[in-house]
């Protein structure tokens, strides 16, 4: 077991069984949005969708699931935590990309009246962790939501977004299905995560092989997050990021933990295989740039954060331009007033 932020991370949950969202009597796709069987025309088709709900599934067949949970539970807590920064009770929440239910666990029924999670891979719902929340577990691909428009009060994922192959639209679908004055609140990971594998395995296979190919998946750059956001119509948006660093025996420890993540790499362009020498040579590589004092390597996580709201007339707006009263001006002078007033005191 691997060590994060100082804490064993090992818990250990009652299964529950994941239901179907035909027998829920839903809609079939949100208005205005493809079904699964087509592609939009501006979507890029990077990820093989298919080959991810396989790793998902793999990944939650194994004996001990909850050995390779450490970064999700940790993201998952950090989620919860900003659901509780909202002074406010959701009756109905979403969670998109749900996994084996890493956020609804940490919360409450105090917080949230009934949770729908939502995951590609049937096997994680099947073994989804125990939490007091009543939950229904749907069956569903997270680029395609199906609910009905202006349903939920809260919706969040967490480490699931990076791998949908059209951002903006999933994040229209999370709009849609809000209700106003709803909140969605999310994490994916961001452009520098795994930067240290990345570098060692580009440097090892263009020394052994005279060139590389990408064993990382791509990522979305922190500063198109508040763009994709507004353009999906939220508004009063919070995007921020941070890092985890998790540290391990070595490069191997850190492949086999993402595989058991389900964090495998999916997209397309992906090489199949790599040569034992430059595998060999990458793990020396990464080891000799970035190794710890104690004979550990670190992995750095990226997360970035989003928290965007759907208009409602109750929200505060800003007022309108050239409706103010003072001037900058003036707002200077009385600083200056009050600091010499402080000084005479």
């Amino acid at each position: 077991m691997l060590r994060l932020g100082g804490l064993w991370v090992l818990r250990l949950r009652s299964p529950a069984a994941g239901v179907p969202a035909k027998n829920l009597g839903l809609r079939e796709v949100a208005s205005g949005v493809s079904s699964p069987g087509s592609t939009s025309p501006r979507a890029l088709n990077i990820f093989d969708r298919d080959l991810k709900r396989k790793q998902k599934n793999w990944a939650a067949r194994q004996p001990e699931p909850m050995k390779f949970d450490y970064l999700k539970e940790e993201v998952g807590s950090r989620i919860a935590d900003r659901v509780y920064d909202i002074a406010r009770n959701f009756s109905l929440a979403l969670d998109v990309g749900c996994g084996r239910g890493y956020i609804a666990q940490h919360l409450n029924k105090e917080t949230v009246g009934k949770f729908f999670q939502v995951d590609i891979a049937e096997n994680a719902l099947k073994n989804i962790l125990e939490m007091e929340i009543p939950t229904v577990n749907i069956l569903a691909d997270e680029e395609f939501l199906p609910f009905r428009e202006n349903t939920f009060d809260l919706v969040v994922s967490s480490l699931s977004l990076h791998w949908v192959n059209d951002l903006p639209r999933a994040l229209e679908q999370i709009h849609y299905v809000l209700k106003p004055d709803g909140v969605f609140i999310g994490a994916m990971f961001g452009g520098d995560t795994l930067y240290e594998l990345r570098c060692s395995l580009q440097l090892a296979e263009t020394e052994r092989e005279g060139g590389f190919s990408p064993h990382v998946s791509p990522f979305t750059a922190v500063s198109d997050l508040g763009h994709l956001l507004g353009r999906a119509g939220f508004n009063t948006l919070t995007v921020d990021t941070d890092e985890i660093q998790v540290n391990y025996p070595g490069m191997f420890e850190l492949m086999e933990d993402l595989q058991g993540m389900g964090e495998s790499n999916c997209a397309w362009n992906r090489k199949g295989l790599l040569h034992r020498d430059t595998m060999l040579a990458a793990a020396a590589v990464y080891r000799e740039m970035y190794k710890n004092e104690d004979g550990s390597v670190p992995a750095t996580y990226q997360i970035y954060y989003m928290i965007g709201w759907k208009y409602h007339n109750s929200q505060a707006r800003p007022a309108e331009r050239g409706s103010a009263t003072v001037s900058f001006g003036e707002l200077g002078k009385i600083n200056n007033l009050m600091s010499q007033g402080k000084k005479s005191q």
